[in-house]
């Protein structure tokens, strides 16, 4: 009986670098300012970023005055030749909501009994995919001119979608942390409901997310800029 031909290997998406430069890791601190429901509000937040070469671990909490509650996410996984790989994602304010990657059995699984969704190499959630991309412009930053554009699966507690981003400038930003300039990137919704995305990387800080802005199809904001950055 002949050999069964083995299909060639998947190659990795086109717009994914192999070769990425992730950050060390990072405690930042931001300032946070937004809109909920027509009322404004200001809060605190704490991203930590923890790598050893081999795993990874984010951690996103939101604090702020009279909230019984902060909100926690956090992300953890390994690392590798295409950058961070999520294994679990989890969302916390009054509850839990947990996000599992498993690319052994080519599925991502929500403990929100969503449907599940076929897993793709390169699959981020959403704390993570902010360091995979700034992986992507550490090591390849000539590659990312105005108009360039990477799609990233990114899985939140209940689905995954495609998310695109966009490099739409490099500004200078007046942050609470002191003025730094910066390569923008925004995801624009595709659908009537999605959220707007826009995160700004200083290169000066080996491309941390120094901003990130995310609005709702409902017009509310939420806004967090760097007051701090500690090395770990």
């Amino acid at each position: 009986m002949p050999a069964l031909a083995q299909a060639a290997p998947e190659p990795p998406p086109p717009q994914q670098s192999a070769s990425l430069k992730l950050p060390g890791s990072v405690r930042l601190q931001y300032a946070l300012s937004g809109q909920a429901r027509g009322f404004q509000y200001s809060a605190d937040g704490l991203m930590t970023w923890l790598q050893d070469g081999q795993r990874y671990q984010a951690r996103m909490v939101i604090s702020a005055f009279l909230l019984l509650n902060p909100r926690i996410m956090t992300s953890a996984g390994e690392l590798g030749p295409l950058g961070v790989s999520p294994r679990r994602f989890s969302d916390k304010a009054r509850t839990e909501q947990a996000t599992h990657f498993q690319p052994e059995q080519g599925r991502i699984l929500f403990s929100s009994n969503a449907p599940e969704v076929p897993w793709r190499a390169g699959a981020q959630d959403r704390l993570s995919v902010f360091f995979q991309l700034a992986g992507m412009l550490a090591a390849e930053p000539a590659r990312f001119v105005t108009g360039t554009q990477v799609q990233i699966l990114t899985a939140g507690t209940r689905e995954a979608d495609t998310w695109t981003f966009t490099v739409v400038g490099t500004p200078t930003l007046a942050l609470p942390a002191g003025e730094q300039a910066t390569i923008a990137l925004k995801r624009a919704p595709r659908r009537e409901f999605d959220q707007t995305v826009e995160v700004w990387f200083a290169p000066a800080l080996g491309y941390l997310p120094v901003r990130i802005r995310l609005s709702q199809a409902n017009g509310d904001v939420v806004d967090q800029q760097l007051a701090s950055v500690q090395p770990l």
